[in-house]
């Protein structure tokens, strides 16, 4: 089982600052699309990110081991954490709401454990999980709406797109813990980054077009928020808090997440989610609340005894 962590004001304080930064990312990828395609979103937010967290493995002195290994963990991580993910969503939100994407991304956690349960062997499903698990898909399935997916038109399939990115994120997991175990996680970031970079720039460039500088201001704001800081400064706050609070207590981000995005959706964009939608998120919050068992609230002395690991 692993070991919870107790959770002192400055970890609350940057956990909300995290999901407040991940809350904003729809918003910013919403804004940019009234400009740029989904697949030349997602090469500037890699590209530009995968250079500032290059600067800091450098300025780190952090060692880059190569091996031909390390490059498959990097090519699968930046297949299926960056490039398929975010190309996914970018394209969901062309015709779903911001606000429902944030709440369908929550089911992240949910497949994931589902597939680390398949894939390693260390990770069982106990009656716990399971239990989350089902009120996990249940609560995605209220918020999709099942009998809109019967019609297959651009909403339902931008749900779908949606889902299908969780998954990608979940399967990341598993690659990262096979390929990458024991690397330095800011060189495990980088080099996806790198990878994904390497992947969406020629695949962006050869079906949107080249990429392009001459932008409005309105859409160099989202990008910069997207690859300065919800991507490059989040993948360095991420493991800050990950340090601090443990995977455990890290579930409440998930949770934090897609109220901070509605509203920010609400605010901005003036969008108004179906009734389904929020009902869905509430069975899918109760499903990540089990899976985490009581993380967010524990507070213990043993917890020090160890070091989590994602």
């Amino acid at each position: 089982m692993t070991p919870q962590m107790t959770m002192t004001p400055r970890a609350w304080a940057e956990m909300l600052l995290l999901s407040s930064i991940w809350g904003a990312v729809f918003l910013a990828v919403r804004v940019s699309l009234d400009e740029l395609g989904p697949l030349t979103i997602v090469a500037h937010r890699v590209g530009w990110a995968c250079v500032i967290l290059w600067a800091v493995v450098r300025l780190r002195g952090l060692e880059v081991p190569l091996s031909a290994r390390l490059m498959l963990g990097f090519l699968g991580m930046g297949v299926l954490n960056n490039a398929v993910p975010f190309t996914l969503q970018a394209w969901g939100q062309l015709h779903i709401e911001s606000g429902l994407v944030a709440i369908l991304n929550a089911g992240t956690a949910v497949w994931g454990v589902l597939i680390a349960a398949l894939f390693m062997a260390d990770e069982r499903l106990s009656t716990q999980k399971l239990v989350g698990v089902c009120l996990g898909f249940l609560g995605v399935a209220t918020a999709v709406g099942l009998s809109e997916l019967a019609s297959l038109d651009l909403r339902s399939l931008g749900q779908l797109a949606v889902i299908g990115s969780t998954i990608s994120y979940a399967l990341a997991g598993v690659w990262a813990r096979t390929y990458l175990k024991g690397l330095h996680p800011l060189v495990q970031a980088a080099g996806m980054l790198t990878a994904s970079t390497l992947i969406m720039i020629p695949l962006a460039w050869t079906v949107e077009g080249p990429l392009t500088l001459a932008l409005e201001p309105r859409t160099w704001a989202a990008l910069a928020f997207l690859t300065v800081i919800a991507t490059a400064t989040a993948y360095l706050l991420y493991y800050r808090v990950l340090a601090m609070a443990g995977s455990g207590n890290l579930m409440l981000c998930t949770l934090l997440i897609a109220p901070i995005a509605i509203i920010l959706g609400a605010l901005f964009l003036g969008e108004a989610l179906p009734t389904n939608a929020f009902i869905g998120f509430a069975i899918l919050a109760a499903g990540l609340v089990i899976l985490g068992g009581k993380a967010p609230f524990r507070r213990s002395n043993a917890a020090l005894r160890g070091k989590n690991q994602r």
